[in-house]
């Protein structure tokens, strides 16, 4: 009996020494695959967009795809002037450029100067599927707290679809290894292959982290292969899901029809096929539950926005809605990108005129997120319109926000006013103001003596200059506060006039 147990205790050890120099060997053959990016960025100043942010020293972690190509987080080379990939086991650092990038969904791809780099650092497989709660994964990656790379163990959480800061709705794998900044780009590989790429890290939780799934990366890659990222297709309007029961009677919805209700169509022409009222009840084939999700796998239930990019075809999604008692089938037009009153800078930097004392900038998601949340219950307090137009489409064609977004130079043209500082611009001499071109067009052509500012701000004064006092103070301010330029580039020719072009 003894010596039975003996063996089987043999046995489990060989099996388990076996398991674990399987793991091992493995994990010697991923390592080449998985470099480290470091990169000098100079992000946007929000607040003084006529210059950029002191240079920052970023590092992240990449992922060796097919096409002699790496793979990374558009956030580790957002804004960067310098990008290098450094090889496992390597002291060289090899020059890299940006060959496409989606802010949305987070993804780059990088190409280096020199391709002898990719001779021993192959691709690695990518699954297939989704992987399923607790199974393990590995993430790879280069974390700050050293220079080797690191790899730490843990079991996939959840797998969920959220919306992020730019509006854009995405599948995320959430898993509890152990990640840190630097890690960001870096594989998680699971049964051999790569389930994801890690996007996050949860600070406010202690081990959480979270992957863009391979699901993900597949479309990015496919839409990038004509050289442009066009985007993945949203769904842009407000819904409300139909549990209630009082809501269900007077929709009329039947026990057991699930869907989401149109609270707020995106567009409000006649033309827009969805309405107000109208109950979501299946994309293509796919019915949605009460709580507007779908099944798609026996253990995974998900928002219905994951089955959009899968059914988009020429631009539209199925969908069958409930509307007045009866199921009525459309097509929906479907966006890459939601072009609001308040935009977003997508990798570039922010547009901007200095005329006297005042900056004016489009309103963007990223001067918003920049105040702060103290910053943001400030502009919430006086009526702001960023605020309560953030997520608004434009009522007419090129409609945005223009504010002020930099504390007025010092200059004695402004005495007795107060401070204007993200306060958004209605009217240049009684006009409204359609966009940061048309302000530039007005100041232009004004020819008055006066030059009047009114804001949509409840609690903003009027400002009113001398219109002769107004244009001469703009030289004088440039040069006090050596300022090498009046306006970004693409506004040259605006206030130049179409004949200097």
């Amino acid at each position: 009996m003894r010596s039975t147990s003996l063996s089987v205790l043999l046995v489990a050890v060989l099996v388990n020494y076996g398991y674990t120099a399987l793991v091992a060997s493995a994990q010697e053959e991923y390592r080449p695959s998985v470099v480290k990016i470091l990169a000098t960025r100079r992000g946007p100043d929000l607040v003084r967009p006529w210059t950029k942010q002191s240079p920052q020293q970023v590092s992240g972690s990449g992922l060796v795809i097919d096409g002699k190509r790496i793979l990374t987080n558009a956030h580790v080379v957002g804004y960067t002037t310098e990008v290098y990939v450094q090889g496992f086991q390597s002291a060289d650092k090899i020059a890299a450029k940006v060959l496409a990038a989606a802010q949305g969904i987070d993804l780059a791809v990088l190409s280096v100067d020199d391709e002898s780099f990719f001779a021993n650092r192959l691709p690695l497989p990518m699954a297939d599927d989704l992987p399923a709660a607790k199974d393990k994964v590995n993430a790879y990656g280069y974390p700050v707290g050293g220079t080797e790379l690191s790899i730490t163990e843990g079991i996939v959480s959840r797998i969920d679809c959220g919306v992020n800061l730019f509006e854009t709705t995405s599948l995320r794998i959430q898993i509890d290894a152990a990640l840190n900044a630097g890690n960001s780009g870096g594989p998680a590989i699971s049964n051999g292959k790569v389930v994801g790429l890690v996007v996050s890290v949860l600070k406010e939780a202690e081990k959480t982290g979270f992957l863009i799934p391979v699901e993900e990366i597949r479309l990015f890659l496919e839409d990038i292969a004509d050289g442009e990222y066009d985007g993945k297709p949203q769904f842009f309007d407000g819904v409300q899901t139909v549990e209630n029961e009082a809501l269900r009677a007077r929709l009329g919805l039947a026990a057991g029809t699930g869907g989401v209700m149109i609270e707020h169509p995106h567009r409000l022409d006649p033309n827009y096929p969805l309405k107000e009222w109208d109950v979501i009840t299946h994309i293509g084939e796919q019915a949605l539950d009460s709580e507007g999700k779908v099944q798609v796998r026996e253990d995974l239930r998900v928002k219905f926005h994951y089955l959009l990019p899968k059914l988009a075809q020429n631009e539209t999604v199925p969908l069958t809605v409930f509307r007045e008692g009866k199921p009525v089938k459309l097509e929906l037009p479907v966006e890459r990108e939601r072009k609001g009153v308040v935009g977003t800078l997508n990798r570039r930097y922010p547009s901007y005129f200095i005329c006297g004392p005042l900056v004016f900038s489009p309103a963007t998601h990223e001067f918003l997120a920049g105040m702060g949340e103290k910053g943001g219950m400030i502009l919430q307090a006086r009526g702001s319109s960023l605020i309560t137009r953030m997520f608004d489409w434009p009522t007419f064609e090129g409609e945005e926000l223009v504010l002020v977004t930099s504390r007025m130079f010092p200059h004695k043209i402004k005495k007795g006013y107060d401070e204007v500082f993200g306060c958004t611009v209605s009217h240049v001499n009684g006009v409204p103001v359609k966009n940061l071109r048309h302000l530039v067009q007005m100041l232009r052509l004004a020819s008055g003596d006066f030059i009047e500012f009114r804001f949509a701000d409840w609690m903003a004064e009027a400002l009113v200059f001398r219109r002769t006092e107004f244009m001469a103070a703009t030289e004088e301010i440039l040069t006090d506060n050596g300022i090498r330029q009046q306006y970004s580039d693409d506004l040259r020719v605006v206030w130049e006039g179409e004949e200097k072009r």
